[in-house]
């Protein structure tokens, strides 16, 4: 029988999971609300599989966590279930060694037959992902540092040049210098500009 904990922050999803997946004769063998806790509990429990959201509220998110339990002596296989579904977070996921993606609102049978699948090592994405993968790999997007990304982020939410500055202890000039390097690589001369192509290309959420 397959062993799977369920790793949600939301209490209600991790019991209409449990639900779903011990009425198809799979064992839940404990619910994890927080990355942390998902680690803990892999650690002595020894799941096959885990069934992983990406948003976990405070503390490190579902990538953090998958890269934390890929790393244990005795590593179970990661399932990210989400309703995210950007490029960057799943080039995200399956870099940090996920076994699969799905979204939650995949139908019941497709989720019973990815876990069994997962946690046999097999690799399952949901069609969409698979399709979004796929045409990345086909026409790469540009990729932008990680603090590109939190200046990009912070303009997107409606930040000035000095206000992106004061929260990165950044100066002003050095903003003004990674927009231009932004700007560049998205192929584009505004920041509003910016922000709409990063989305498009997934680098960004709407």
């Amino acid at each position: 029988m397959t062993r799977v904990l369920v790793t949600d922050d939301h209490p209600v999803v991790r019991a209409g999971l449990r639900m779903l997946l011990e009425a198809s004769g799979i064992d839940v063998v404990a619910e994890a609300a927080s990355g942390a806790e998902a680690i803990a509990l892999a650690r002595d429990l020894r799941p096959d599989l885990v069934l992983m959201d990406l948003q976990l509220g405070d503390g490190m998110d579902g990538v953090a966590a998958t890269s934390a339990l890929l790393a244990l002596p005795t590593p179970p296989q990661v399932l990210i279930v989400t309703t995210y579904d950007t490029d960057a977070d799943i080039l995200r996921a399956v870099e940090a060694g996920a076994a699969g993606y799905l979204l939650k609102d995949a139908p019941a049978a497709d989720l019973v037959d990815a876990v069994e699948r997962a946690a046999r090592g097999e690799t399952v994405l949901a069609p969409a992902v698979a399709d979004r993968l796929l045409a990345r790999l086909r026409r790469p997007a540009p990729r932008l540092s990680a603090r590109e990304t939190e200046v990009l982020t912070l303009v997107a939410d409606g930040a000035s040049n000095r206000e992106v500055a004061r929260a990165l202890f950044l100066s002003e000039a050095t903003v003004k210098s990674h927009l231009v390097h932004i700007f560049d690589k998205l192929d584009v001369d505004s920041r509003t500009a910016a922000v709409a192509r990063a989305r498009e290309v997934g680098l960004l959420r709407g």
